[in-house]
């Protein structure tokens, strides 16, 4: 019965993400919504430590994969040549 509160935790953490992004809490978010699914399936059938371990698991790959998908690019100076207006 607890499916919901992962489902909704990884919700909660998918809007931080849009408002202070930097893929960081998308991970979270990932890791949330895996597990809520997993104990809506009935695919884990885990206590709440096996739960949050599962969850760090999950999370960290996922926070991984979108770091290699989405480097974060340090030092680069965006500079705008044109004006949208013109």
């Amino acid at each position: 019965m607890a499916w919901w509160v992962w489902v909704a935790g990884g919700f909660v953490l998918g809007i931080v993400e849009v408002l202070a992004p930097g893929y960081v809490f998308l991970g979270f978010a990932l890791g949330a919504l895996a597990i809520g699914l997993g104990l809506w399936t009935g695919l884990l059938a885990l206590g709440l430590p096996a739960q949050i371990a599962v969850f760090a698991l999950v999370s960290v790959v996922a926070w991984a994969v979108l770091r290699k998908v989405f480097p974060q690019q340090r030092g680069e100076v965006k500079r705008w040549t044109r004006d949208i207006n013109d």
